[in-house]
């Protein structure tokens, strides 16, 4: 499940379950499309790092 955060600078945003799944913006529209693009660049470096989607390096 996605997070959302309202700070002084707009919104954090992360996703616990998913190491490196992380972000922000200046709205809340902004960190969710910031977000969607932190998940598909973590997925491609496990893909890159041969790690499975929610395996952390060791």
């Amino acid at each position: 499940m996605a997070v959302f955060r309202k700070v002084p600078e707009g919104y954090i945003a992360f996703i616990e379950e998913f190491p490196g799944a992380n972000t922000q913006g200046a709205s809340l529209e902004e960190a969710r499309t910031n977000l969607r693009d932190a998940i598909a660049l973590v997925v491609e470096a496990n893909r890159v790092f041969g790690l499975a989607p929610m395996e952390e390096p060791q």
